[in-house]
């Protein structure tokens, strides 16, 4: 085994986390690598800026800054591309956290060195992407099962989808991991004037797949006498599906806007009556494993990846009508609340952290 532990994570916006669930992973990962005397590198694009690339120290990581001038999906694309380039420089494993720009590495192939690729969701099947973006992501998913070392997955479904493009052997199956939540500041509410108990929570981003309109439209359909808090970016002005959601929206439905301060979504998260959760498809999404992290009743989509993820911890929906159901049962039942919370804090012990990142070490170990 080779003396010097290092770790190249590539494919996220950066640390600290600000943009979704692979940079609070790496968060986690990092912490957890470092304190068992882990070198541990990790690339952060910069964008709108131009300039040379440049590094920083950030609590005994490396930083790699790379500046990229463009924005969007095209500055994405050159920011993963300028990131393999550069980090061709180094030796350890590499971990790669999602796909869609896999063809670039190939390099690491053809430079002998070790990538490990978190193989993330069925991305090209998402209803946000065009055409051109799902064969974008489609080719992409066939380049990482081929070129990366090994990969993960984050689901069993993810597993069996990933398996019919790569040999089983080289896919572990490694779920996302989540905090338990025992306590959190109630004086947070008064922040957006709620009422502890007296609200359902959903965190999403707002998109189609999400049943965000749909689960907007049922709350809605009647007054309910909670609140219905809603965490992400709404932009109706250039964006026809948040318009359409907003319009759905009784005067209960809150929406807070996009909330990154950890304290702030532990508390609205915790104190909530319970979580809604609509998202169609995806393998283990971050912000299900957190609900049962903070012991929330759950109100879910009924589809094969939620299911495995929550369990019996909360009560599933197939359309508007059952949905509309779901919502008075919850909202009326004090003691389907309680079953649901009990049952959350007994399935969220497969994901706890130290079980998740233990798991990663002991991969990204075989392969130094």
């Amino acid at each position: 085994m080779c003396s010097v532990k290092k770790i190249i994570i590539t494919g996220i916006r950066g640390v600290p986390a600000q943009h979704g669930g692979f940079e609070t992973f790496a968060e986690h990962l990092y912490r957890h690598l470092v304190a068992r005397k882990w070198k541990v590198v990790i690339y952060c694009q910069e964008d709108g800026i131009a300039g040379p690339v440049y590094q920083s120290e950030w609590e005994g990581v490396t930083r790699i800054h790379v500046p990229v001038k463009r924005k969007g999906p095209i500055g994405t694309i050159i920011f993963d591309l300028k990131s393999v380039l550069h980090s061709l420089q180094y030796d350890g494993v590499f971990l790669t956290l999602g796909y869609n720009t896999a063809m670039f590495n190939f390099l690491y192939r053809m430079k002998g060195k070790k990538n490990i690729i978190n193989m993330d969701g069925i991305e090209w099947k998402r209803q946000k992407w065009g055409r051109l973006a799902k064969i974008w992501f489609w080719l992409n998913e066939g380049l990482g099962c081929f070129f990366g070392n090994a990969l993960i997955a984050d689901h069993p479904c993810i597993v069996d989808h990933l398996a019919k493009r790569a040999s089983r052997e080289k896919i572990t199956m490694i779920p996302y991991g989540g905090d338990e939540v025992l306590e959190a500041n109630e004086k947070i509410l008064n922040q957006y004037s709620i009422t502890k108990k007296k609200y359902a929570i959903l965190i999403a981003r707002a998109e189609p797949e999400n049943s965000i309109f749909e689960l907007v439209s049922a709350f809605s359909a009647q007054k309910r006498g909670i609140n219905f808090v809603i965490l992400g970016n709404y932009d109706p002005d250039v964006n026809i599906y948040h318009q359409k959601v907003i319009d759905a929206a009784s005067e209960e439905v809150l929406f807070l806007g996009a909330i990154y301060d950890t304290d702030k979504i532990r508390a609205l998260r915790f104190f909530a009556q319970f979580y809604v959760h609509g998202h169609q498809v995806g393998g283990t999404n971050p912000s299900l494993v957190e609900a049962l992290g903070a012991g929330n009743a759950i109100l879910a989509h009924n589809n094969i990846f939620n299911r495995w993820v929550a369990k019996d911890a909360a009560i599933y929906f197939n359309d508007l009508l059952s949905l509309e159901k779901a919502f008075e049962k919850l909202i009326e039942k004090k003691s389907l609340i309680e079953m649901l919370e009990s049952k959350a804090a007994e399935n969220f012990l497969r994901f706890k952290w130290d079980k998740i990142l233990a798991a990663y070490e002991q991969l990204l170990l075989s392969f130094l």
